[in-house]
């Protein structure tokens, strides 16, 4: 979008102080644990960008809050880089960086603020290479600490700590199907053909580079096969988040320029294993 285009249908640049006093009418609180999605081009004109969105969120929560974020990692090998021709495997398992929760890129896909925030001063990214997260604030390492290297979207994971913790999920103009707790509803939930994946990572160990085997559900291609209970055309997350809404779970708000929501986290893990347990079985 065009700076234009984009000041003409803007009501006036987004600010700290305003993103802070909408977060805290759309019910974000002092001391909360929350792992946030944000959609910043949904925003608006954001002035300060990344920086502004991170400062805003901390005054929002405050010193005894935390703040988490999904990152993944942006050169993770596919999970079938073992079905390429044998000399790109070798070159790969030869030469490949290692992961390391310090300097690795978060995934781009996952936008521009957990890069930011995995970088922030402070800030704790967890181990695992595939679906780590970060976090900043006093619950920064009992989140992400001891990531579990298999099931790491199940229990003792960051998701399930969150979780336990009593902590929220804010979807800043990120969209409903963002809504990345899912997964850990999916880890848990008793239904039928569940999806596994099986997968190889370099990861660095006391400096030096190792390779691992890594074991979780099917984050990246579905866990479940959800065609027969979702419409086409629209992502599973989102239709479970819908009817989250739609039975009175979640706030929802205007942050900037662009509908947010907020969410308890044992809300969205209860109702997502009764949902996929329910329309699954």
């Amino acid at each position: 979008m065009g700076e234009r285009e984009l000041l003409g249908r803007s009501s006036g640049p987004v600010t700290r102080g305003g993103l802070v006093r909408a977060l805290t009418r759309l019910g974000l609180a002092d001391g909360d644990i929350v792992m946030f999605h944000t959609r910043m081009s949904a925003l608006g004109f954001v002035a300060g960008g990344s920086q502004t969105v991170i400062d805003a969120l901390r005054d929002a929560v405050g010193d005894r809050g935390t703040l988490m974020v999904t990152c993944g990692w942006n050169d993770a090998l596919p999970y079938d880089f073992t079905d390429w021709p044998a000399d790109w495997q070798a070159a790969m398992r030869a030469e490949h960086p290692a992961y390391d929760p310090r300097t690795s890129e978060a995934d781009h896909a996952n936008g521009r603020l957990p890069e930011a925030l995995r970088r922030w001063p402070g800030a704790v990214r967890s181990r695992h290479p595939d679906a780590s997260f970060a976090a900043l604030g006093p619950a920064a390492h009992a989140l992400m600490d001891d990531h579990p290297w298999d099931d790491p979207h199940g229990p003792g994971s960051p998701l399930a700590r969150l979780t336990a913790m009593g902590g929220r999920v804010l979807l800043l103009g990120a969209p409903l199907d963002t809504l990345t707790l899912l997964h850990h509803a999916e880890a848990l939930a008793k239904a039928p053909a569940k999806r596994f994946v099986t997968y190889e990572q370099p990861i660095s160990v006391n400096g030096e580079r190792v390779w691992r085997r890594f074991h979780d559900i099917d984050s990246e291609n579905g866990a479940f096969d959800y065609t027969p209970v979702v419409p086409e055309g629209v992502e599973p997350f989102e239709t479970i988040a819908r009817d989250m809404l739609h039975a009175g779970l979640g706030r929802e708000g205007q942050v900037g320029a662009a509908a947010s929501h907020l969410f308890e986290a044992s809300d969205v893990v209860d109702f997502g294993v009764r949902w996929i347990e329910g329309k699954l079985a």
